[in-house]
């Protein structure tokens, strides 16, 4: 095909819609001409995203879709199950950005979520973390982004399978903390700033639903925390692992590089000098970059991982745009070069 891809964005309005729009605007292969939203039809782009106010670009109704190359759908979970089909009609390639096609089966959303209402395209999906799924999204015609936290988990746990540093068996304990921008642009009460300011605090002690691609995609359970803290953007994973083997920091060092040294998003940050020492979200603000990291307690057995992200750039809008580079055959790192600020204040 010649020219740019035609793109739209399907629930435009939100906060993971605006990156998304931020990014596919300056993308060399894709040209955005639909952005919908419900509540701000007609209104410009900009005036509900302040950053994008040189787009020249409305927001349309989500009844009216129109025909594109690549349809992003960032609608809340249970929307894109509902109007796959409509979706599949607009686009040739669609990419999900809810955790409607990120599971295998249906027993699974019967478990975790509220059930599936098109399971029989499950197997289809393919998940859209290039580094974990790099080879089976060329052609891909239903991509299923990822979530946030368990894109940190997973990121961080990843070279401990790969280089059968642990059998599948140990415990492994993930601490997620989260910023506000998870909750959306409703977050809610939850996510006001007065209630929001100033906390460490639990929102998921145990059961949160990443839990279940955690355990999917690792081939391993987990005991998975999430806590709500103080920031806007990121996602940081601490994962306290207790292998049945003692575990060598230049056993890990040889591990993480083998699987993260041709990766084009992913920073290594063990234990150097400086300030930022090990993996930070501050470092990765607004960026598609995922910092790594760990640290060996030979006193203990235990080997410490650390993970950190912007949860809506590598575990949304930046993944989504990263696997549909790869599905579609674009240079992998298009529209996506931003390296992040410094200093810069709450992420």
């Amino acid at each position: 095909m010649s020219g740019p891809h035609t793109a739209s964005v399907v629930g435009g309005s939100g906060f993971t819609g605006g990156e998304l729009l931020r990014l596919l605007s300056g993308h060399p292969n894709f040209e955005v001409v639909q952005a919908t939203s419900r509540g701000y039809a007609n209104k410009t782009v900009g005036s509900v995203h302040p950053n994008l106010r040189g787009r020249d670009l409305r927001f349309s109704s989500p009844a009216d879709l129109e025909s594109v190359d690549v349809l992003f759908a960032c609608t809340p979970h249970g929307v894109t199950m509902e109007r796959i089909d409509a979706f599949r009609e607009a686009a040739d390639t669609v990419v999900d950005l809810s955790a409607d096609f990120r599971l295998d089966s249906e027993a699974e959303y019967d478990e975790w979520y509220d059930g599936h209402d098109r399971p029989e395209l499950l197997e289809e999906a393919e998940y859209a973390l290039p580094e974990l799924n790099r080879e089976n999204l060329p052609g891909a015609a239903l991509i299923a982004s990822g979530g946030c936290n368990a894109t940190a988990a997973i990121l961080g746990l990843k070279p401990l399978f790969e280089a059968d540093l642990l059998a599948g068996e140990e415990r492994i304990v993930v601490d997620v903390k989260v910023g506000s921008s998870e909750g959306g642009a409703g977050g809610g009460e939850a996510s006001s700033h007065p209630e929001r300011s100033g906390v460490v605090r639990p929102y998921a002690p145990t059961g949160h639903r990443h839990e279940a691609e955690i355990e999917a995609f690792l081939g391993t359970g987990v005991s998975f925390t999430a806590h709500a803290v103080d920031m806007t953007r990121g996602a940081s994973a601490t994962c306290h692992v207790y292998p049945e083997a003692p575990v060598s920091t230049a056993d890990l060092w040889t591990a993480f590089r083998d699987s993260y040294a041709e990766e084009p998003f992913v920073r290594i940050v063990a234990g150097g000098s400086g300030v930022y020492r090990y993996p930070e979200p501050k470092a990765v603000a607004g960026s598609n970059y995922a910092e790594v990291g760990f640290e060996v307690d030979p006193k203990n057995g235990r080997v410490v991982v650390f993970s950190a992200i912007d949860n809506m750039m590598k575990g949304s809008a930046g993944q989504a745009v990263h696997a549909a580079n790869v599905a579609l055959g674009f240079e992998e790192t298009a529209g996506l070069g931003f390296e992040g600020l410094h200093p810069v204040g709450s992420p």
